[in-house]
């Protein structure tokens, strides 16, 4: 991969290509590995062609794995994709373990610049929280993070600004069960987490999620830094945005008094995502990813993967990899329950390709899958997490959540990311606060066209002659400076205040 190839072929195994730019019928083309292809249909950039004929019912291969099966005959030199070719997930091999090998740790040489908090934690930023326990106090929670506009921080410059953690739940739904706990966990995730320097929770009164019980068992923060307020009890809204405002206010001076100070990369945890995919994802963004995951790693680093629709059909290349049989049987779990969770909804996996997925050259989501794993490097999986649940192993871990982008960082935030890392082929402009987000381009072109959304530009792999290890040495040097203070693009645009969006399970009452 480190020149340009007019067909790109991942395994020898596959019977498809890839195509690096617009294919017309009648012309030859070459793959990388020397197999001449005459076109016989058009086939967009990013798209797959066959390289031989593929009767119906047969697998079609891609990453040396299949990816679907052939629903007509295809003929080779034809467009591979929706319209002949089937997702079947079918059975798959877990020898659980069986490729995992210990990780060396390798000497702390990589440091990046924090905040030390009180509870040992590392944070990458220092915002303060205004947390709603339940929608009927985000008006208010709003109202007060507004206020601290940039005149209104003028004067306390560690400070990177006030932000308003507000979500559409916390009534309206049992008091017990699984809705409220992936509620309670997300909130306090937020709560504790180390970007936020302090945090004032906000209530309505009355609702279920009662605050007194959200956060009975957080650990103890500075003293100054962590408050709460019931709107009800402060007299109504404007009184409480009132008394908000002064409790925001006198936190400030403190809050002002963090300072970065060097830390050792075993302190970084990394959130992996990728979202408006295309076909270029899994053969540079998330490969260099997965790169960059495997140095932070070897220093003692973690990097949690998620969006768990989005590895299925590719559950194999992780349990393979597994660190115990718990913890390759405790994926499989997540994979059964999301199979029967659809199955209740009348729905199926392979509805996770979005229209846009597939504009980009993504058939299937085993397609989608296979690619999407290569984020995940090849270091061994340590354990396995449910939604928001606090991340306490080092290394490669997995978060159970949805595929949707914002619903399965705020999870991540939530266990302890302190970082997002999230590719794009289609191009996002996911921000996140109070964690920075970077934004690597899978393809030259869509860097070029959205380079105000984009920090990294994977595209380099294909068309700039970079290599794969050098590639994941530039995006771990950017990591550090992200880490350290430098304002991803999403920062400088100003998002992340709306991105919030907790995982809502259960009856609405």
């Amino acid at each position: 991969m480190n020149a340009p190839k007019r067909l790109l072929r991942l395994s020898p195994a596959d019977n498809v290509a890839v195509a690096l730019e617009s294919l017309t019928p009648g012309s030859e083309w070459q793959t990388d590995d020397g197999l001449n292809v005459v076109v016989t249909q058009p086939v967009p950039a990013g798209h797959k062609i066959a390289l031989v004929d593929i009767a119906a019912g047969q697998p079609v291969r891609k990453y040396g794995q299949i990816i679907g099966i052939a629903s007509e005959s295809v003929e080779a030199g034809a467009h591979v994709h929706v319209h002949n070719v089937l997702s079947e997930h079918g059975t798959l091999t877990h020898e659980i373990g069986s490729g995992y090998q210990p990780t060396p740790r390798e000497p702390e040489t990589a440091h990046f610049m924090g905040y030390v908090r009180q509870t040992g934690q590392v944070g990458t930023r220092n915002y303060i929280g205004v947390i709603a326990s339940v929608n009927c106090s985000a008006t208010v929670s709003k109202k007060i993070a507004e206020h601290f506009n940039a005149a209104a921080l003028a004067g306390f410059p560690s400070v990177d600004g006030v932000v308003s953690i507000t979500h559409g739940a916390g009534c309206g739904m049992g008091s017990t069960g699984e809705g409220i706990d992936i509620l309670r966990r997300t909130l306090q995730g937020y709560a504790r987490h180390p970007n936020f320097v302090g945090v004032l929770v906000i209530g309505l009164g009355c609702e279920v999620n009662q605050v007194a019980r959200l956060v009975e068992q957080l650990p103890a923060r500075q003293a100054g830094l962590f408050s709460t307020l019931i709107i009800q009890d402060q007299g109504g809204t404007r009184e409480s945005i009132a008394e908000g405002i002064a409790r925001i206010e006198a936190m400030l001076p403190i809050a002002n008094l963090a300072k970065r100070s060097p830390v050792p990369l075993s302190k970084l945890v990394i959130g992996l995502q990728c979202g408006g995919s295309d076909a270029y994802s899994g053969i540079t963004a998330n490969p260099v990813l997965g790169t960059a995951v495997d140095l932070l790693v070897q220093q003692g680093g973690t990097a949690i993967l998620s969006e768990t629709p989005e590895i299925y059909g590719a559950e194999h290349l992780l349990t393979s990899r597994a660190a115990s049989q718990a913890v390759g049987d405790k994926l499989l779990s997540r994979i059964a329950w999301w199979e029967a969770y659809t199955r209740m909804h009348q729905g199926d996996m392979n509805n996770n390709p979005s229209p846009g997925n597939k504009a980009g050259g993504i058939t299937t989501i085993l397609e989608k899958s296979l690619g999407a794993v290569a984020k995940a490097g090849s270091t061994g999986l340590m354990a396995v997490y449910e939604y928001a649940e606090p991340v306490t192993t080092s290394g490669l871990v997995f978060m159970d959540s949805p595929g949707y982008d914002p619903v399965s960082a705020t999870g991540q935030v939530a266990s302890g990311a302190n970082l997002i890392c999230f590719t794009t082929g289609r191009g996002s402009t996911y921000g996140c606060k109070p964690v920075p987000s970077l934004k690597l381009a899978t393809n030259s072109t869509l860097f070029e066209r959205m380079r105000l959304d984009m920090d990294f530009n994977a595209g380099d792999l294909l068309t700039g002659g970079l290599t794969l290890a050098q590639a994941g040495q530039d995006l771990l040097a950017l990591i550090l400076a992200t880490a350290s203070g430098q304002p991803t693009m999403s920062e400088q645009n100003g998002l992340g205040d709306n991105e919030f969006v907790p995982w809502q399970l259960g009856a609405v009452m």
